[in-house]
This record gives C-alpha cells, structure tokens and sequence, in this order.
C-alpha cells in the first residue's frame, strides 16, 4: 500500500553537540541532544546527521603533516582555478579516489570507492579544529547510519530511520545541496511507476530519490556555518526499508555524463 505524502513536516535542530572525537559514540551525543533540546524522539522520526561528526568519531581525520605527497600531488597543486592548493591535501584526494573522472586546474572531480561522484573525493578541509587536518567520508557510511540507528533504538525506544548527510555538487546546476551518503531504515527511493497521475497518464519514470529530499530538506538548518550537526525531521511518513544510500547511486552504463 503507498504511503501517503506528510502533509506537515518539521525540521528540529539539534545544537547542543560539542566538538565530536574519535571514539565518541554519534548515537549517544546525539541522544544527549534531544534531552538538552527538551525533545523526545518519536516513533518514524527521521535523524539526519552531517558525514562530518560521524567522519570524526569514526577516527576518520588525516594530519596532513604526516602525508608524503606524490609527484602527481605536487604537479595538480600548482595549478589554477579553485581546489586544493596543498600537495599534502592533493594527495589524500589522490588515494581516497578510485577514479579520477575530470579536473580543472585544482578541481578534481572523483569516483569514490563507495561508488560517490564528487568534488574532491569528499575530502574537506571545514569544520575541523585545527588548520592541518583534513577529513574523509566514512568507510560505509551505510553501516555508520545502521550502527547509529540500532544504538539509537535500544535506548530510545523510538522506531527511527537515520541518514548521514553531505554536500555535493550537481553536473546540471550552480550550488551545493545535501545529499545521502548513508542511509538506514527507509527506502532511499520511492517508485511511481506503473501509477497513474492526476491527468490520468501511467508514470513510466518517476523514482523519487526520498532520502536525498530528506536530506536537503535538513541542510536548511543545518548550513555549514551554524553548528548544526543533526536534525530530528518530524512527519516524514517514510516508508521502512532495508536498503541503503548506495541504491541512489547511478549504474554506469545509465551515467550521462561520464
């Protein structure tokens, strides 16, 4: 049976996080937020949570003094136009690549090994302490986000779908927007094929990428400068599922823009 679109939706900020370090448990300071915010998760809430606290606890930070860069590091660092111009930051763009699909100048647009096409491989200088670290996504972003959510539900209670966030680029427009990069306990994609619309016309292409809508939906809270790491979405009425964010990505043999 469909599931019906929500009619409302809030968006919650979580603030109350302090600065995330390896070992620290997402879950946890996340739990720790919504009881310092007054809130209480509910049965189909939906938590999104910024790649970046995660990419901490999960020890996920490189101190680029101790990156030997490549040749081939120092060579693209040198260039023009935006992006890296630290051979020791190139480099870690290098290894964290499995393709490198384009550059342009200090841009490199790369395949992660996760399967993401990206700007820079994911790895971002933002929201770091310190000037000479760099973090990387999560080595399955998707285990992150079940690991989270299973944590959360034991202690909780509350029946939730969790969703690791991050910004990406688009080939066809200007500007950034959150997209999934992991995902647990909804389906990421919602199919209206074979159903009919309002004009009484069969759909025969129409797939929602919901947990990309989720997400985006979260970053207008989130930002990148207001510390917001997580946000509770309330009212969603997603439909449980077992897959993950990696469903969202693309096959080859139907990528355009290859």
């Amino acid at each position: 049976m469909p599931v019906p679109c929500a009619s409302e939706i809030r968006i919650l900020p979580l603030t109350r996080i302090p600065e995330v370090v390896e070992g620290d448990s997402v879950a946890g300071l996340v739990l720790n937020s919504v009881e310092a915010s007054g809130l209480r998760l509910l049965e189909g809430d939906v938590l999104v949570i910024a790649q970046k606290i995660v990419s901490k606890a999960e020890g996920r930070v490189v101190r680029l003094g101790d990156v030997e860069p490549s040749d081939q590091a120092v060579e693209w660092a040198k260039d023009g136009g935006n992006g890296p111009g630290d051979a020791r930051h190139m480099e870690i763009i290098l290894r964290e690549s499995a393709k490198v699909l384009r550059r342009s100048g200090k841009t490199v647009i790369s395949q992660t090994r996760h399967g993401w096409k990206c700007a820079h491989a994911g790895v971002d200088r933002s929201n770091l302490p310190g000037a000479d670290t760099v973090s990387l996504l999560p080595v399955d972003a998707d285990r992150s986000a079940r690991k989270i959510r299973e944590e959360i539900e034991q202690t909780s209670g509350a029946q939730v779908a969790v969703i690791v966030s991050d910004t990406f680029g688009r080939p066809w427009r200007l500007g950034l927007t959150n997209v999934a990069i992991g995902a647990a306990g909804l389906k990421v994609l919602k199919d209206y094929r074979g159903q009919v619309d309002s004009a009484g016309r069969r759909l025969t292409s129409t797939v929602l990428a919901v947990a990309d809508e989720l997400a985006a939906a979260a970053g207008l809270v989130m930002g990148k400068t207001e510390r917001v790491p997580a946000v509770v979405l309330r009212g969603c009425r997603i439909e449980p599922g077992a897959g993950g964010a990696t469903n969202l990505i693309r096959p080859e043999e139907e990528d355009l823009f290859r």
